[in-house]
């Protein structure tokens, strides 16, 4: 059965080796910060706060490096007078109390490095890709559900081998399975386009190949 085309970002599956244990931690996201975040996003941090990242740019040049996966957010409401959960960041800010104000923008961002995500590729990865190293592309995030519209990048920039060289070392993430089962679920046929990997970091936070341009925060 043909794969839908339906991107839900990276999702959280288990730890390598091991069962997963939904660790999270805490990072900070400005209010005025005008940028939309969503379930499943990757993230950077610039100046201290979490940020969409531009998959070309992150790791190389300098650049700073994935620092983890964006699970949701909390603020102080302005209109409510009380914390409010939320899958996503709207990207405008204008309910969230000022930073400045002692009430910070909360960020639950997934960063282990040995955790493994499911997503959806905006290509078919084969087999022979297992291993390799990979990017993303962003995608369109739906507002209606919170969800990320991030892929993995099969077509525009393809994985390459490990070890890498040159800027491929700024690939965020490894390639370690596809997923197979069950078998005639969405993302499980292996071949045709929008098939499911299980992938790690590469290139993180927490976790940096040697002869990175930077480790980043």
């Amino acid at each position: 059965m043909a794969n839908p085309n339906a991107p839900f970002g990276f999702a959280e599956s288990h730890r390598l080796g091991a069962a997963p244990n939904y660790q999270n931690s805490r990072r900070y996201i400005s209010p005025t910060y005008g940028t939309s975040l969503f379930f499943g996003d990757p993230v950077i941090s610039l100046a201290g706060y979490v940020t969409q990242g531009t998959p070309a740019a992150i790791g190389s040049g300098g650049g700073p490096n994935v620092c983890g996966i964006f699970i949701g957010c909390e603020y102080m409401s302005i209109s409510q007078k009380k914390w409010i959960p939320n899958m996503m960041w709207t990207g405008g800010g204008a309910d969230a109390v000022n930073s400045g104000s002692g009430f910070d923008v909360w960020a639950k961002v997934i960063d282990d490095p040995e955790t493994v995500f499911r997503v959806q590729a905006n290509g078919i990865v084969t087999q022979a890709m297992v291993g390799l190293l990979a990017t993303y592309v962003n995608g369109t995030g739906s507002t209606a559900t919170g969800r990320s519209g991030a892929m993995l990048d099969i077509t525009t920039n393809a994985p390459t081998a490990s070890p890498p060289t040159g800027t491929n070392l700024a690939y965020p993430f490894k390639i370690v399975d596809l997923v197979r089962d069950p078998p005639g679920t969405p993302g499980a046929d292996i071949t045709t386009a929008y098939n499911w990997a299980y992938v790690t970091f590469n290139q993180q936070t927490f976790r940096a190949v040697s002869g990175s341009a930077t480790i980043g925060n």
